[in-house]
């Protein structure tokens, strides 16, 4: 196919040789198949801020550090400088995110580098070398669903313990292979300690996935898992093995409005999120059906 024109410094740089094919269009980036040498690789091309309908952006890069004392003088402004840096410390973010997930255990693709946008990182495939489908196109048995849901709440604390939440997990950010799930799509991960959205963010994620899930095991639809991790993370108690209960015990207290109402606004648009995502899916690129082992 012709080389997008985000992808061709790689061509010409000889980091990428061959663009197979494009794998899909989000509303963040869109991926494409590439030949790497002998190698088949994704290239993730991020797409420019005016392009990118990512919502409250600004919620998640709360609490994110800029060493440079220029770079984020100039991004709190909001001069042409400070968004074109705010854009790479948006891109940035995932491919640090991969490296730091993959060294505390998290299953997610291996980074190879992130270059003026594109991120070039490994092509997830199933047992059969075809790309891995989605966790939201995948059918388990309740056995099965009980013991990818505790996979998947491994991952979750695991990456607490290492100060990132996801913020936009779901059956959509999922892949199956042969092992289980792989996270992707980190661009918007977020500091659990300097964000003040972060508990319902991660709320937020852990129950997107046990409502998957509980499609497939009901009593998971029960379990408590999100206030369980988030009480232990700020009693300063969660380890990467903690051992989790999926059960939490209320402390009875005044109810707090605020917290209530913004608890119903985040579902709210959490669900809208999710329309939009299982439309995005539905309209795809969807290039499963070839098996790029060969290739």
């Amino acid at each position: 196919m012709k080389i997008p024109k985000r992808i061709q410094p790689l061509v010409d740089d000889g980091l990428v040789d061959e663009v197979k094919s494009q794998l899909m269009s989000g509303k963040e980036a869109s991926v494409y198949i590439v030949r790497c040498g002998e190698t088949i690789r994704c290239a993730k091309v991020y797409k420019e801020i005016s392009q990118r309908s990512f919502k409250k952006a600004a919620a998640y890069r709360e609490g994110r550090k800029v060493r440079n004392s220029r770079r984020a003088r100039a991004m709190e402004k909001g001069s042409g400088f400070g968004r074109d840096q705010q854009e790479k410390v948006w891109q940035n973010a995932e491919v640090d995110a991969l490296y730091k997930l993959a060294a505390a255990g998290v299953r997610v693709p291996q980074p190879f580098g992130c270059f003026d946008g594109v991120l070039l990182m490994e092509l997830v495939t199933d047992d059969e070398g075809y790309v891995a489908p989605r966790l939201n196109d995948v059918l388990m048995s309740e056995e099965q669903a009980i013991e990818d849901h505790l996979v998947m709440m491994s991952y979750v604390v695991k990456m607490l313990c290492v100060g990132l939440i996801h913020g936009d997990l779901s059956e959509f950010n999922v892949l199956v292979d042969e092992y289980g799930p792989v996270i992707i799509d980190l661009p918007q991960a977020v500091d659990a300690s300097a964000n003040n959205n972060a508990e319902w963010m991660l709320t937020r994620d852990i129950n997107n996935i046990r409502d998957y899930y509980a499609q497939f095991a009901p009593q998971l639809a029960q379990t408590e898992y999100a206030k369980e991790i988030w009480s232990l993370f700020e009693k300063g108690e969660l380890k990467p093995d903690s051992e989790l209960s999926g059960t939490y015990q209320e402390v009875e207290t005044a109810a707090d409005i605020d917290i209530i109402m913004q608890e119903i606004d985040a579902a709210r648009a959490a669900e809208l999120e999710r329309r939009e995502r299982a439309k995005e899916a539905s309209e795809g690129i969807d290039d499963s059906k070839f098996n790029w082992s060969e290739s």
